[in-house]
């Protein structure tokens, strides 16, 4: 069993996730002592998760590639999910990514904060994607250089539609 500390919208849950070992896409998650199944099918694009079943009822929701927001029909929600090792201390997801940077969602490019050539850090703001009249603050996937960026602000994007890239 591992123990997983979410955090949503300055909310901190603890969660106790016991993996099913017949079947990878379901789990029971403990929320203060209550038991919850939990159905989490393939996803369709790496990354994103398009919906889950909690206690036998269906959630439609988009999580981002790195798990730093999630959205439902209640709005935009700020994420952060540790995972706790075996000696209790939180140990965060470890930043991935090949460098490509692809909308997380469809929207509008409201800024681009970086320039061709400029260094950045992972996690550093790249852009500013609105959508549902919301601004979303997207992030550098790696540190490294900005190689390409192959969006303007103004610029209608679609779900996966790549950004920019980071070498």
């Amino acid at each position: 069993m591992r123990t997983i500390e979410v955090t949503l919208d300055d909310v901190t849950f603890d969660v106790q996730v016991r993996s099913d070992p017949a079947d990878p896409t379901r789990f029971v998650a403990i929320i203060d002592g209550d038991e919850l199944p939990v159905y989490v099918p393939e996803p369709s694009d790496p990354g994103m998760l398009e919906w889950l079943m909690i206690n036998d009822r269906p959630y439609e929701i988009l999580l981002s590639e790195h798990m730093e927001w999630l959205m439902s029909s209640g709005g935009m929600h700020q994420l952060e999910v540790r995972w706790r090792d075996r000696v209790g201390g939180p140990a965060t997801r470890p930043a991935s990514g090949d460098g490509r940077i692809k909308a997380p969602i469809p929207g509008l490019i409201a800024r681009v904060l970086v320039e061709e050539g400029a260094p950045v850090e992972v996690g550093a703001p790249v852009l500013v994607l609105e959508a549902m009249k919301m601004e979303n603050e997207i992030r550098a996937t790696r540190s490294g250089t900005v190689k390409s960026i192959s969006t303007k602000p103004g610029a209608s994007v679609k779900l996966g539609e790549l950004l920019m890239e980071i070498g």
